[in-house]
């Protein structure tokens, strides 16, 4: 969830322990149509000088003169638009910074991301670099960065990720798909404006809605689970319904599917993901398949350990006639698989949480590829 990597099992604490992480939360956020327009304002008093820029990274899908016109760009800020296509990568995450620490004397005021969970997690990865030495896929692990990012704000402009609340940014790096899992990944401010969903293409917000819905049921039905993360998540899960199984108008639809997202991805800050996540990064790091879509396609066959939420999940799938693609995996090599499995088993902590410690011994190699071989 994009924060589905927020913990690794050490991290997670029960009971019988004294220890318990201190996560840090977004501190300031604005929530209403129309608030977009309050980014000006909020980012004036952050900026350091007239030669400290602040640099916007913005879906190309909103590469148009209308929206280039509200963002409130002076003296030398840059405007850059990014595809959304791919999952964001380690590389392009060097390559922006590069391209930043080339162009401009001194470090930007701050880094803006504006668009779902790829330019939110991409944003979140450059502000961090741009004040740590070394390459992103250093940094793919937990709290292995040392200095606080640059100040940054993430600007959602589709609802279920949760990337906007998360202190992770999991990018696809040369060896692994795996966040950036630190207490500076957080955004620090954070503009919630559901009039920007309002372009969304129907398949992609049902797919980004159930990753939203997804966090919920493995967040609830995991060993981690806690009161802090059940709170979260049942009210993640109650909107949820309302938005993909209920008649609500547009509007209330839009609203309530981005507080789904804030909970749902606040759900799992101390908790966890669970098997379908962690099997999806298989599919992505292998095959490039987006991260929504990836949890639906994973999703559908878990029903015998998820057999609650796989029937509402195939409810909404009929209320909203949508078409999974079949055959994703049928013409891959063995080679293939053991690729897949093996990232996806690389996920300790997301099998832990879905299976208990013995997870290994239910989940085997074998076990799991005959899941791929379903998709």
């Amino acid at each position: 969830m994009n924060t589905e990597e927020s913990l690794n099992k050490e991290e997670v604490t029960s009971n019988s322990t004294s220890q318990y992480r201190n996560f840090p939360m977004v501190p300031r956020v604005v929530f209403g149509e129309g608030s977009f327009s309050q980014l000006g304002e909020i980012l004036l008093p952050k900026r350091r000088n007239s030669e400290a820029p602040f640099i916007f990274l913005v879906d190309d899908f909103f590469e148009n003169e209308e929206f280039a016109a509200q963002i409130p760009l002076i003296f030398n800020d840059e405007l850059i638009f990014i595809s959304a296509n791919e999952e964001p990568k380690t590389e392009q995450v060097d390559a922006l910074v590069k391209r930043i620490q080339d162009t401009y004397e001194e470090l930007p005021s701050g880094i803006i991301g504006i668009g779902g969970g790829t330019l939110l997690d991409l944003a979140k990865a450059v502000a961090i670099l741009l004040n740590n030495n070394g390459r992103a896929e250093q940094y793919q692990g937990w709290d292995l960065v040392n200095r606080p990012a640059l100040y940054h704000v993430g600007v959602p402009t589709i609802s279920g990720t949760g990337a906007e609340v998360s202190r992770t940014t999991v990018l696809l790096g040369p060896e692994k798909k795996l966040g950036i899992n630190s207490d500076y990944t957080t955004y620090d401010q954070v503009i919630l404006d559901p009039d920007l969903t309002k372009t969304v293409p129907k398949e992609q917000w049902f797919y980004t809605g159930m990753d939203c819905f997804i966090h919920c049921i493995e967040s609830l039905n995991g060993t981690y689970l806690n009161a802090f993360s059940q709170s979260y998540g049942e009210k993640a899960l109650e909107l949820c319904k309302e938005v993909f199984l209920e008649d609500i108008p547009e509007c209330e639809s839009r609203d309530k599917l981005m507080m789904a997202s804030w909970h749902g991805g606040m759900s799992i800050a101390y908790s966890q993901v669970g098997i379908a996540h962690a099997v999806s990064y298989g599919l992505s790091y292998l095959l490039g398949v987006k991260h929504g879509i990836g949890n639906c396609l994973v999703f559908q066959h878990l029903g015998e350990f998820y057999p609650d939420g796989v029937q509402l999940f195939r409810k909404m799938i009929e209320k909203h006639n949508i078409k999974l693609p079949q055959g994703v995996c049928s013409n891959l090599t063995q080679n293939d698989f053991d690729i897949m499995v093996n990232v996806a088993l690389g996920m300790d902590a997301l099998w832990e949480n879905a299976l208990g410690k013995e997870w290994k011994t239910i989940m085997t190699p074998e076990r799991l590829q005959a899941i791929y071989q379903r998709i």
